[in-house]
């Protein structure tokens, strides 16, 4: 697409009302352009269409209407969620007329260079801790896009000698065209969101867009044991700088040394974060054991980070206090600190067996579970191993409370308490957590991570989060 003032007096439809479809709506109406948002929720259930109408923007909801799209339509911004075989977009393609996502959008108005990431997993972990670290540094770093400012509107304010560090999908990457972070982060490739995509190699190509229109003057960061990863080398030109849980590698990058002295101490140590630099010399950033969370998952997320960090310009010596302070993004094994020497673990966006599965792995001590939420019809089989080897006692609630008792039962869990309701959900999270600190020894991990959604006793994962945070915190009151 072109810069957003080449489209005054042009026509520019938005479809969607969610947070980037009123950014770009308002960022596109300020440069001069004729917008109209276009939302198939009724009008009742879209607050923001009062606001953007009272900017001059005209509003459709309810519907999509059969002259939306038209020959004179200039461009179509898409929320990333809306399939391309929507009719609307359809329409578009058809016409030949262009469409983007914000992302985009905002990527021709930034002054700022844009650190992006990407991945199937771990994406928001890994921006946040990027964040952090160049905010360290003094680098005013603008966190933005699907966690922070929504991304046109980091754009607009970001001044030159900022960095925009921006979280993206698939969908919003299949909607590019020039896009060109400075650094480019792809994590992880996993098989997800085959629905939208229709097939591994449509969500993988959406992924590499994160690469396509980069320089050598960019830097591209890959994650050397990902072998889908490791297939786009060839193709990369920007500077390829790789991170490795598994190889020391020989050329400039990031990865786990086997053993190697911290600065200041005389001890081996057992396992490190260390950076190559293009002249050879090997800096050890921290020990995995004083990384601020835990897990193997983790400590990819945190190389990742420190390659894009020092690919930004922080020195690997700046990076050891951000990795040992960071307590993880809030409900993503969220670390709520010690009490009676009990560690507490806030995993409430774990809404399927998988990623419990994901967090169980992080922890070598006796876990305490507390599990079970919204029954989707899932059997919770696959945590059988998990439930063996990892938890020392469960604590259930909600509509999966019996199905995933009965299943730590088979995997012989001793101590398993099933909180039946009593009060409001509030109240029977309260109960939970009593049960799991009764449960729980100095030493022990009490975890939160339900393996099901929230909603059949909260209105989101993130009021689940909340509401055992404060559970928790009313232990030590």
């Amino acid at each position: 697409m072109e810069h957003p003032k080449k489209y005054a007096n042009r026509e520019v439809v938005v479809l969607g009302l969610a947070r980037s479809g009123v950014s770009a709506a308002k960022t596109m109406h300020g440069f001069g352009a004729n917008v109209t948002v276009n939302d198939r929720k009724p009008r009742e259930d879209s607050p923001e269409a009062g606001v953007l109408e009272e900017l001059g923007i005209s509003v459709i909801c309810g519907e999509h209407p059969d002259d939306l799209i038209h020959p004179g339509v200039a461009l179509v911004i898409k929320n990333p969620g809306i399939p391309y075989s929507a009719p609307p977009v359809a329409r578009a393609l058809e016409l030949g007329i262009e469409v983007v996502t914000e992302v985009e959008v905002a990527y021709q108005l930034s002054a700022a260079p844009m650190i992006g990431i990407t991945g199937s997993n771990g994406k928001t972990t890994t921006t946040t801790w990027i964040g952090n670290m160049l905010e360290a540094a003094g680098l005013k770093p603008i966190v933005a896009g699907n966690i922070g400012t929504p991304l046109c509107d980091a754009a607009l304010q970001a001044p030159d000698d900022s960095w925009l560090v921006v979280e993206l999908s698939s969908f919003q990457l299949k909607g590019t065209q020039d896009f060109a972070p400075r650094i480019a982060c792809l994590l992880n490739i996993a098989e997800t969101h085959l629905d939208y995509h229709g097939s591994m190699e449509d969500y993988t190509s959406s992924k590499a867009k994160i690469f396509e229109n980069q320089t050598p003057q960019d830097t591209s960061i890959i994650n050397w044991d990902d072998p889908f990863c490791r297939e786009l080398v060839p193709y990369l030109k920007g500077k390829v700088l790789p991170f490795s849980m598994t190889e020391e590698l020989t050329l400039e990058g990031v990865y786990v040394s086997p053993s190697g002295l911290l600065e200041g101490e005389d001890n081996l140590i057992d396992r490190s974060i260390v950076y190559r630099d293009a002249a050879g010399e090997v800096h050890t950033i921290i020990r995995i054991a004083d990384i601020g969370i835990p897990g193997s998952y983790n400590t990819a997320n945190a190389m990742a980070a420190c390659a894009a960090a020092i690919a930004a310009g922080v020195s690997p010596e700046a990076l050891k206090e951000p990795l040992a302070g960071f307590g993880g993004v809030e409900h993503r094994l969220e670390s709520l600190g010690e009490i009676g020497a009990i560690h507490y673990y806030n995993n409430s966006k774990a809404t399927n067996s998988k990623a419990t599965l994901t967090a169980l792995s992080a922890f070598e001590r006796p876990v305490v579970l507390i599990a079970g939420g919204l029954d989707r019809g899932s059997d919770y089989e696959e945590l059988l191993p998990a439930l063996q080897s990892k938890v020392k006692a469960l604590v259930t609630l909600g509509e999966t409370r019996e199905k995933i008792a009965g299943v730590a039962r088979r995997a012989g869990v001793e101590h398993i308490k099933v909180v039946d309701p009593a009060g409001d959900s509030a109240e029977t999270l309260i109960r939970a957590v009593d049960e799991a600190r009764q449960l729980a020894e100095p030493g022990d991990t009490v975890l939160l991570s339900p393996a099901c959604a929230s909603w059949d006793m909260f209105a989101s994962f993130e009021e689940r989060g909340l509401l055992f945070k404060q559970a928790v915190r009313s232990i030590s009151n």
